[in-house]
């Protein structure tokens, strides 16, 4: 069989400070540091030798994909960094806190912008500080494929041409992946393989550096098995079926 792991990035300090993060670069809390390393180990524990690895251009999951292969002591495979991995850019609700948020708009809108399938935030302002134009790490791409708000639909339309393209040859070819990513461009990988609903995808969740664990027969995509590696902060995961 073929193993492809999925891990969202430890615990950021903007996780902590219960803030909209999207493309913001912040870093891990110490908390994150830890679930980073645990993945590794982990992993280890699992006996899974990884082919590659596949992460976002945001530090948070960088570091966590660097932590948890030091743990596993896997250092040594080769890393692809791409900003399609990137999380949903959440527009104009980017470094705003999510209670505020929630007592200005109404629960009601705001459980809209970030568990519907096809509503987008407000788009974020060109002058805005967190506009992703004013980011250098994105200087050589072209500015009209930079998101400025992205609902869920938006997101899987960025990340699976990616997944799919660069990705699944690797898983194909029979090669063992690792992808240290994010909430919401996990779930579009997820919505991929599993083939789960619009209406569904957003209720699931990926627990801050638990790997998920995704085993396939050799030179498919059919999934024979599915599980997340700290049983202790498992979540729901959809139903197998074939590709």
């Amino acid at each position: 069989m073929t193993s492809l792991v999925l891990v969202r990035h430890g615990q950021s300090q903007w996780n902590l400070e219960n803030r909209f993060t999207g493309w913001v670069d912040v870093g891990l809390t110490a908390e994150g540091v830890r679930e980073a390393k645990k993945a590794g180990k982990l992993v280890a524990k699992a006996g899974i030798e990884f082919d590659a690895a596949f992460t976002s251009y945001q530090r948070r999951a960088i570091k966590t994909l660097w932590l948890s292969l030091e743990a596993a002591e896997q250092f040594h495979i080769p890393v692809t960094k791409d900003w399609r991995l990137n999380e949903r850019h959440y527009g104009g609700l980017t470094g705003l806190n999510k209670q505020e948020t929630r007592d200005k708009h109404g629960d009601e809108q705001v459980h809209i912008w970030r568990r519907s399938f096809d509503t987008p935030p407000p788009q974020i302002d060109m002058e805005n500080e967190f506009h992703p134009s004013k980011d250098s790490k994105y200087a050589q791409i072209d500015p009209t494929e930079l998101p400025t708000g992205e609902s869920l639909k938006i997101t899987c339309e960025r990340v699976l041409p990616y997944f799919k393209g660069q990705i699944v040859p690797f898983i194909r070819a029979n090669n063992n992946i690792i992808i240290s990513a994010h909430g919401n461009s996990l779930r579009a990988i997820l919505k991929e393989l599993f083939d789960v609903a619009d209406k569904d995808i957003p209720g699931f969740e990926f627990p801050t550096g638990n790997p998920l664990l995704i085993e396939f027969e050799d030179g498919t995509l059919d999934i024979k098995s599915a599980k997340y590696l700290d049983k202790k902060r498992a979540k729901d995961l959809p139903e197998i079926g074939t590709v």
